[in-house]
């Protein structure tokens, strides 16, 4: 089997979009103190949609949600010649050639993205071709379906949140995540007014459900300090991305206090990296994304590194690229799930772009054993509502 061609599209989102109201989550822009709402820089109404083809027939379908413009020229200007030609089956060949050809801008960031969204779609070919579920390739099923945790809970009117929460539990969901409003720019007030949020959450679902919350990189080590004496008795399974990915130390020193469990690893990227911050002792669950940290070559590695320290990992995002590494590995407890919505955060614009997402059901998804490769499809239909730009 020999690479043929690869096109690559961006989709931009030109459908209604639900306006993101003042404090809807915390975020690094907000000690800046612009006069604009910061979350927009943290919104994703673009998507990049990678095919890989071959003198086979087969097709290799992988993605990138992460500046998908720059992203695409990545891509066809530096990976594609690289890729042309070559034999699919040799992926770790074709890894090791992408991240060293573009070491000198690459490593990190857009680079790491282009290089994720290659290696994903080699593996939908791989498993195609062997006619078997990439999680088969990677080792196997390890738990009769995958338990999701609900990921949508944010800074809203605090009767709206409560009917949330209480709606995802009736649902089955076991655990469920929200996101802050407040930071370090708000002050005392804004810290009682996360309390409340989580609070409200608390309250609503009771102590049977696990209740984590995210700061999304938007506090500072001291402002986190201070938050978690409050958050403490609310029985948080964790406390993410409390302060910027780069702060290793920060994470580190919240860790050792050992009030609230530690998550973190969304905008960390590489082997490299995870090993600074599991060396580092930094964080008690890792939370890579498959399509940032290098693809399914470097997520399984990473898992492996996890495990090893004793530390789980439970990825960014679920999608299909995540859940076939968490289905292999014992390591992995639980997935994030974005149910699916209006437009907003654009989070949920996967269920507009393919179709063969799992739908969770009773708090679990499930990975169809009959479907070969990751079992996604480009939803060519829905893409009438996008912008293409291929």
């Amino acid at each position: 089997m020999r690479i043929t061609e690869i096109r690559t599209r961006v989709v931009e989102w030109r459908g209604k979009t639900v306006p993101l109201p003042p404090h809807f989550c915390t975020n690094p822009m907000d000690l800046l103190s612009l006069p604009q709402a910061s979350m927009g820089t943290f919104t994703f109404h673009g998507w990049l949609i990678v095919e890989i083809f071959t003198n086979e027939g087969l097709v290799g379908l992988g993605n990138a949600a992460l500046s998908p413009r720059i992203t695409k020229q990545v891509i066809d200007l530096y990976l594609k010649p690289l890729l042309i030609g070559a034999d699919p089956w040799d992926i770790e060949f074709l890894w090791q050639h992408m991240y060293r050809k573009t070491m000198a801008f690459g490593r990190k960031g857009i680079g790491m993205v282009a290089i994720s969204a290659v290696d994903i779609a080699l593996w939908d070919l791989l498993g195609k071709s062997a006619r078997q579920p990439v999680y088969r390739l990677l080792g196997g099923r390890t738990k009769p379906r995958i338990p999701v945790y609900a990921s949508r809970l944010y800074s809203v009117p605090l009767d709206q949140l409560a009917a949330e929460a209480r709606k995802y539990k009736e649902e089955g969901y076991k655990a469920m995540k929200l996101r802050f409003g407040w930071g370090p720019a708000d002050g005392a007030e804004g810290m009682q007014h996360n309390v409340a949020l989580v609070r409200t959450v608390r309250e609503a679902v009771g102590p049977g459900i696990d209740v984590m919350a995210d700061a999304y990189m938007g506090w500072t080590l001291d402002y986190a300090k201070r938050m978690l004496p409050l958050l403490e008795p609310f029985n948080l399974r964790w406390l993410e991305e409390a302060v910027i990915p780069d702060d290793i130390h920060g994470y580190a020193e919240l860790k050792s206090c050992g009030r609230v469990p530690i998550a973190g690893g969304e905008h960390e990227f590489t082997l490299h990296g995870f090993r600074e911050l599991l060396t580092a002792r930094a964080v008690d669950y890792i939370q890579f994304d498959t399509n940032r940290v290098g693809g399914i070559t470097q997520a399984r590695k990473i898992a492996a590194l996890a495990e090893a320290h004793s530390v789980p990992v439970i990825p960014h995002a679920g999608q299909m690229h995540n859940y076939h590494v968490v289905m292999a590995s014992l390591n992995s407890p639980m997935a994030e799930y974005f149910p699916i919505v209006d437009v907003e955060v654009g989070n949920e614009l996967f269920w507009y772009i393919f179709k063969g997402e799992p739908v969770a059901r009773d708090g679990f998804v499930d990975l169809d054993e009959n479907v070969h490769g990751l079992g996604l499809t480009v939803n060519e239909e829905a893409l009438k509502k996008f912008e293409v730009i291929g």
